[in-house]
């Protein structure tokens, strides 16, 4: 590979920008790629992809090219030697790669592998959870996590099945295989920019990973029924509820941050979902108009993201301990709260793309225990590590509320 020094100089920007000014990765590598217009799809994949495995192997990379934080440019230069080298590309005889010590890098990366945090490269308290939590499993699920994520769309059934999505596809010059246990699911065979299709601006997929794609059936959604997505966020799994219910019934989409509901409207026009109704939650009297009313709830709740890592590498410079904490606090006061919109006979999924316990298995046990969760008991539940699946981690309970009759 001959490396083109815009592009090079494109990806240590967006590492200085995302290192040192806590920018999220997505959207600083989507920054970037609109830098040169004359950019083919090679360029722009190159651009993507090592600024996203430099971040991923950020810890590693910096043990072995021996730079500390805060990380300048200078840094960063040595850390894309590192990358350079490990991927066997020649390093070009360009003033910022003066005296790399190629050997070197090769020594220090044999010998820095044999650590898991290093290894891995996470920080020592998410090795020390992930052990703690997961025990002998940390260590595959781990290794797993830190594997690029495929790109899996889910065909919209209200615009046509998944052999029309497939056929549309392969004429836009884009092959898919389907995937056995997932109904909905075709994986791009490669990475490509599905976006600019006419089958995504027809509403014909969303992206969405398979995993993610296993949390509105669980709920058991029917055609007329009244379903509330409580944490619905931009509404991925709100579209896909609607589309089991074939659009009818009501679905009432319910967040905190109105421009995340004002995007879930955008998307629902393109996939033709009209039985989406959004509500912001600004204060205590929405959630309450809903209580006794819903046939099914989804709180898809907000946690760690530790089961998404693969395609966020960034999070795990973000996440810090005290999160864990303050978010296991919030998830048990969102299963107390919203789980009053359950009518008697109704049920719910507690879900969470997280691979840990203490968010999971626990949080629901703790809420079983409480006034609220006494009337509820749990039907079914599933765990997914990325290890076994190969797609990202989850957690999802469904449970049904005591009919008073």
């Amino acid at each position: 590979m001959r490396l083109h020094r815009n592009l090079v100089f494109a990806v240590v920007d967006g590492l200085i920008e995302i290192f040192n000014e806590g920018s999220y990765a997505d959207k600083v590598i989507s920054k970037q790629l609109k830098r040169d217009k004359r950019w083919g799809s090679r360029d722009r994949s190159f651009v993507a992809e090592t600024t996203y495995d430099i971040v991923r192997w950020k810890r590693l990379y910096a043990e072995i090219a021996e730079v500390k934080e805060p990380i300048d440019r200078k840094d960063i230069w040595r850390m894309f030697a590192v990358w350079c080298t490990l991927k066997g590309i020649k390093l070009p005889e360009w003033p910022q790669f003066e005296d790399t010590p190629t050997r070197r890098i090769k020594g220090r990366f044999d010998e820095l592998s044999k650590i898991r945090k290093l290894r891995e490269s996470i920080p020592d308290w998410l090795d020390e959870l992930g052990e703690k939590e997961l025990g002998d499993k940390w260590d595959v699920e781990i290794a797993s996590l830190n594997k690029q994520a495929p790109v899996v769309l889910r065909a919209n059934r209200l615009k046509g099945d998944i052999d029309t999505l497939r056929a549309a596809l392969v004429e836009e010059g884009h092959e898919t295989e389907t995937l056995k246990a997932y109904p909905d699911a075709l994986q791009l065979q490669e990475r490509g920019n599905v976006f600019a299709t006419e089958a995504f601006k027809n509403g014909l997929f969303e992206v969405q990973d398979a995993s993610s794609q296993l949390v509105g059936p669980y709920l058991g959604v029917e055609p007329g029924m009244r379903v509330v997505d409580a944490c619905a966020g931009a509404g991925g799994k709100t579209l896909h509820l609607a589309a089991q219910m074939d659009n009818k019934g009501q679905l009432i989409a319910l967040d905190i941050y109105a421009n995340k509901l004002k995007e879930l409207k955008r998307r629902a026009r393109r996939a033709g979902a009209h039985n989406i109704e959004t509500r912001t939650i600004d204060s205590t009297k929405v959630i309450k108009k809903l209580y006794n009313s819903a046939d099914r709830l989804l709180i898809d709740a907000p946690c760690t993201g530790l089961g998404v890592l693969s395609r966020n590498p960034d999070a795990k410079w973000k996440l810090q301990p005290d999160f864990v904490a303050k978010i296991q606090e919030t998830q048990q006061a969102l299963l107390v709260d919203y789980s009053r919109i359950v009518k008697p006979g109704g049920k719910m999924v507690y879900a969470t793309c997280s691979i840990l316990p203490s968010e999971n298995q626990e949080q629901v046990k703790k809420f079983l225990k409480t006034e609220e969760g006494r009337e509820f008991k749990i039907e079914k539940q599933k765990t997914i590590l990325s290890s076994e699946s190969g797609y990202d981690g989850f957690y999802m309970c469904l449970m049904v509320k005591k009919d008073k009759a």
